[in-house]
């Protein structure tokens, strides 16, 4: 299969390289000192499951300049997401599958309304990586996990035969699902949640889950979100959130989330997509959401200001 990583930070990086390292025909979509540095030497993934150099290595800044691709690996930031739509239009043909390993659970719309779901895959990972410098990506933690299924969550031989591609590959445990909606959903249950919390603590996950008062915060949140997911004929329940609480007691206790790091460091971050997708979700639905609704109001000046949106 041809595949198209369209987004080689760290996700995009450590599974497109594992997909390459395993002989698939992968070319690699990146841009400024980050592709330049892949071109001259190679993509090189340092892991905590093994180190590995993809060399030689097809990369480019040009969608335009591959033609049509069997799958597209989708692993850019929400915001990045109406760009991309109109980047990888010229990657799709007949059959091309575009499969989104992002976070939140909004742009499952935007893709299916550009390209309908003949087109389009659920899709969720897990995995701790980023660019550590151009050309490098460092995984750090959680083992590699992917998961695909078609919406309806019928099987089908496309989903198999991409699944055939992961299957045996190192360094990566991969399973089709037969209800990638769910799946997408436990995700964004966790990582919302973490985020938000986070964020607005401004603390790594070992701070705020041993003071009382940010592990109940932290929980609040978790149950706001299952209110929200049950209000959308999403089954999650109680003891999901049992079960991320007890993921978080087992995380090393200096992480934070992409989002916090990035709201921290003044740069654009996912707020929308996570926080903000929650509270719209539920004022739709008529849900209340108060922990959110904090979260949401306390980080919202400093994205705008990561954004140049305030006067």
């Amino acid at each position: 299969m041809k595949f198209a990583i369209f987004g080689t930070g760290g996700v995009g990086g450590y599974f497109g390289g594992r997909l390459a390292q395993a002989g698939e025909d992968v070319v690699f979509i990146a841009r400024g000192r980050h592709l330049s540095g892949i071109q001259q030497t190679g993509l090189s993934v340092e892991s905590i499951g093994g180190d590995f150099v993809v060399n030689p290595v097809k990369a480019t800044d040009s969608p335009q300049s591959i033609g049509a691709v069997d799958v597209i690996i989708l692993a850019v930031k929400s915001w990045q997401l109406d760009d991309a739509v109109i980047q990888v239009k010229s990657l799709v043909g007949e059959n091309t599958l575009i499969v989104p390993l992002m976070n939140g659970v909004e742009h499952m719309e935007t893709l299916v309304n550009a390209f309908g779901w003949e087109h389009v895959l659920g899709g969720v990972c897990r995995i701790s990586a980023f660019i550590s410098e151009a050309g490098h990506i460092k995984h750090v933690g959680i083992d590699p996990f992917i998961s695909f299924g078609e919406w309806n969550g019928k099987n089908s031989d496309r989903v198999f035969l991409l699944y055939d591609a992961f299957k045996n590959i190192s360094g990566v445990t991969a399973q089709v699902s037969e209800n990638i909606e769910l799946a997408m959903w436990e995700k964004y249950l966790l990582i919302s949640a973490f985020s938000g919390v986070g964020a607005v603590t401004r603390a790594p996950v070992g701070a705020f889950r041993s003071i009382p008062e940010t592990r109940a915060m932290f929980r609040r949140a978790l149950e706001e979100v299952v209110l929200v997911a049950n209000s959308r004929g999403v089954d999650l329940r109680e003891k999901s959130v049992q079960s991320v609480m007890d993921r978080i007691d087992q995380t090393q206790p200096d992480t934070m989330a992409s989002m916090q790091k990035d709201i921290l460091a003044g740069r654009p971050s996912e707020l929308e997509s996570q926080t903000g997708a929650l509270v719209r979700m539920a004022r739709a639905a008529a849900v209340s959401v108060p922990t959110h609704e904090f979260i949401y109001a306390s980080l919202l000046p400093m994205e705008k200001k990561a954004r140049n949106l305030v006067v």
